[in-house]
């Protein structure tokens, strides 16, 4: 690419762990086809690697929930103002939202009147919940990409055009360690299986789903040779570990890959553990206001984003009432061993990575996002 291309300025948000995964590497994509770009706005560390001039962290911004953010409002609307502040003083060529629908929608809305096209990369799951929120799109939104393809089917019905562009899964980082050297790293021994505990990427539900997960485990120590490993996101608290229990968060993925099973929390973690091939159990809990309000909009049968591609059940998911040590060990303990529910999940796992698209989801996405930017310019 000729570094005689005129400048770029893009303002980009993501608001919590996956968005910055996924931000990191989009920004690192558009800066090797368009290395003249400039990145302003909300992310994290992966984000801030790849050249994000930061505003706003995403562990401030990781909000889950109806009450919760209730109680998070108006530090939320002190970074709306922020932000709309910010995009009149640097009028960037284009805003780039990244999931974080609730956040991301409003603020479309708000900077209507500053003409800014805008691009919607990992497309709220409006086919789950809040479908009236499809008019954000048709008013608001210039570009939306999505990566999945009956993602694609569902706006594009609804008169949005939409540009799939595959799975970043598909190319999903290599694991960095060998099992090996894993098991060394944590003087784990060949004979004894590993159990994975992910409780997710934001404060909140590592407080909600932790404690119940580590009893159980503690549990289902005392029927297998088990060590239990919990892979921590980065900018989140654990409370007090005992000995007993291992900690990674220099590699997350190599304690995913080599587990024997996984309890997750409903998120992208799920579909990570199908693309590395662990089986697991899914669990979501909310307060009680926030969990009943979702259940009463959530128009999906499932949580999981193994699931919702599918379009069947293919691993465990508890809610609510039923994420208790009693369930967990329940569900989990087949998956630990050689059982018919372990087989039918990794063969189910097999479809799931073949409806993901081929590899180079960031590559297309950064293409699509620079030539209709390119093209906007006067």
């Amino acid at each position: 690419m000729s570094t005689n291309q005129k400048p770029l300025t893009f303002f980009i948000i993501a608001g919590e762990a996956s968005g910055d995964m996924h931000g990191g590497k989009l920004i690192s994509q558009i800066k090797h086809a368009h290395p003249n770009s400039r990145f302003i706005g909300h992310g994290g560390e992966r984000m801030i690697e790849s050249g994000l001039e930061i505003i706003e962290h995403v562990d401030q911004l990781a909000v889950m929930g109806f009450s919760e953010v209730i109680k998070h409002l108006p530090f939320l609307m002190n970074v709306m103002g922020n932000s709309l502040g910010k995009l009149r003083e640097i009028r960037p060529d284009r805003i780039i939202l990244i999931d974080y629908p609730g956040f991301n929608l409003r603020l479309a809305k708000n900077c209507n009147g500053l003409r800014i096209p805008i691009t919607y990369f990992i497309l709220p799951q409006l086919w789950a919940w809040k479908e009236k929120r499809i008019k954000f799109f048709h008013h608001y939104i210039d570009q939306a990409l999505s990566i999945f393809p009956f993602e694609q089917d569902w706006f594009e019905e609804r008169g949005v055009a939409t540009n799939y562009v595959g799975h970043p899964f598909t190319e999903i980082d290599e694991i960095k360690i060998s099992k090996e050297a894993f098991l060394s790293k944590h003087k784990i021994l060949e004979e004894q299986k590993v159990l994975t505990l992910l409780p997710g990427s934001r404060q909140q539900e590592i407080d909600r789903h932790l404690p119940v997960y580590l009893s159980a485990a503690k549990e289902l120590q005392k029927e297998e040779n088990l060590r239990v490993v919990i892979a921590k996101a980065p900018g989140v608290k654990f409370p007090m570990i005992d000995k007993g229990f291992l900690v990674e968060e220099e590699d997350t993925r190599s304690a995913i890959s080599h587990a024997k099973a996984a309890i997750t929390t409903s998120g992208t973690a799920s579909l990570e553990c199908a693309v590395l091939d662990t089986p697991q159990i899914v669990c979501y809990k909310l307060s009680k206001l926030s969990g009943a309000l979702a259940k009463h909009f959530n128009k999906s049968p499932y949580i999981s984003m193994v699931n919702l591609i599918a379009d069947k059940k293919i691993v465990p998911e508890l809610i609510q009432s039923a994420v208790t040590k009693k369930q967990i060990i329940k569900n989990i303990h087949p998956l630990l061993r050689s059982s018919t529910n372990r087989r039918n999940m990794l063969e189910g796992y097999n479809n799931i990575r073949r409806t993901l698209g081929l590899p180079g989801a960031y590559t297309r996405a950064a293409e699509a996002i620079i030539k209709r930017t390119v093209h906007a310019k006067p």
